[in-house]
């Protein structure tokens, strides 16, 4: 069973990637995984199923304090948060103006707009000498004040993506803070991508950082991205050279939550992180460091992203789960509650990723076309399984028109 749960999170347990062609778009979504192996995954879900882990094990022992007394939400008039993903790119472009009119005509009221991005360029011009000693700033949005302005005006609730480990920028600049293969190189994925490493501190204080500067730019919520080691880290670690303590990959993650969410507190800001969909169904990813129910004890929102196109044949009792988007979406929650329902009062806001977009990389006869039917599905699905936040996710921010935002 190890050897098999290893080799399902290798293909699948990435945080946004392995990425695949947006239909119709043109563009990557980084959210998009490789077509899984089919009989693979429905093994593993099975064997879960029979012995599902997360909420008996024992709690990790935090350095943060964040467990003391808990956290009061910091932000209790917030709305239920329907949002959708909003690149740096668009937001400070010509796209802004069509997703700005999306949602002054729907039920939407969020947007997740990327303020470090998948390479780890710090998306808007920052003065602060500690962001600029490490990162790199790379300007898509021109003017970060009027933006904010912006979305204050249309009464959008503003929430900032800080990706965390993916960061190829810091990786390159500070080699020892990353994973340093044998010939000296800085290591690298299948598509070119680095890594920075959860163990060191540094990294930590430097994402926090930003995420502070977004808090006193107005986002009223940092959402953190690739919170993990690399995917299949695990058939990794033995042959490349970086820092490392006694704690595991699953706690040092946590610890890193937990320790966010405490030097955050102060500003009245929430913090929420993405997970991969499957760690409702499937026990702690060890290789990567995510546990559902560990991050979650450390978050105000957690979003799984549970898009239908990334399970695979058999999950819920589907043979093509893109096919079925709102018997997929109800399977995904119901996992994800009974793995999340012990934590009773101290359970975070579960708003999860959606799918607003075609997986015609599934081919011919696995995948459907989605738009305003298919979106609507799985919105649908989630009230009914109690669930009233989401968030859309489409690459290139061309969203469904027609979708029932509110059952």
């Amino acid at each position: 069973m190890n050897v098999l749960l290893a080799l399902f999170l290798l293909l699948h347990a990435s945080g946004h990637g392995p990425a695949g062609a947006e239909a119709g778009s043109g563009a990557v979504s980084a959210h998009a995984r490789e077509a899984p192996l089919e009989s693979l995954a429905r093994s593993i879900y099975i064997a879960a199923r029979g012995g599902r882990q997360g909420t008996g094990s024992s709690p990790v022992a935090s350095t943060s304090g964040a467990d003391d007394g808990g956290f009061a939400d910091p932000q209790p008039d917030a709305p239920a948060v329907k949002g959708i993903y909003v690149t740096a790119y668009s937001a400070g472009g010509a796209r802004m103006a069509t997703l700005l009119d999306l949602v002054d005509k729907t039920d939407l009221n969020a947007m997740v707009i990327d303020i470090k991005d998948d390479n780890g360029f710090i998306t808007y011009k920052t003065d602060n000498e500690q962001l600029r000693k490490l990162g790199t700033p790379q300007p898509f949005i021109k003017d970060v004040g009027k933006l904010m302005d912006t979305l204050q005006a249309h009464r959008i609730y503003p929430i900032a993506r800080v990706v965390v480990f993916k960061d190829t920028v810091l990786a390159q600049k500070r080699p020892d803070l990353s994973y340093v293969t044998g010939d000296g190189s800085v290591w690298k994925n299948g598509k070119g991508d680095s890594f920075v490493n959860p163990y060191r501190k540094e990294v930590w204080e430097y994402n926090v950082a930003i995420a502070k500067e977004a808090a006193k730019l107005g986002f009223k919520e940092i959402q953190f991205d690739y919170v993990r080691f690399p995917e299949g880290f695990e058939k990794k670690a033995d042959y490349l050279n970086f820092a490392k303590t006694d704690e595991s990959r699953v706690d040092i993650v946590s610890d890193f939550v937990k320790y966010a969410r405490k030097e955050l507190a102060p500003l009245g800001v929430r913090v929420s992180v993405d997970i991969f969909g499957y760690a409702a169904s499937v026990p702690a990813a060890e290789g990567i460091g995510q546990d559902l129910v560990k991050i979650s004890e450390g978050v105000d929102v957690i979003s799984p992203m549970i898009y239908p196109s990334h399970y695979s044949a058999g999950w819920f009792d589907q043979k093509n789960p893109d096919m079925a988007p709102y018997a997929t979406i109800k399977g995904a929650m119901a996992d994800t509650h009974e793995k999340l329902d012990p934590l009773g009062d101290k359970q975070p806001v579960i708003r999860p990723w959606i799918q607003d977009f075609t997986a015609a990389w599934l081919g011919k006869g696995h995948y459907a076309k989605y738009g305003a039917a298919e979106v609507s599905a799985q919105i649908k699905a989630l009230k009914e399984s109690g669930v009233t936040e989401f968030l859309l996710w489409n690459a290139g921010n061309k969203y469904s028109t027609g979708a029932k935002y509110t059952q």
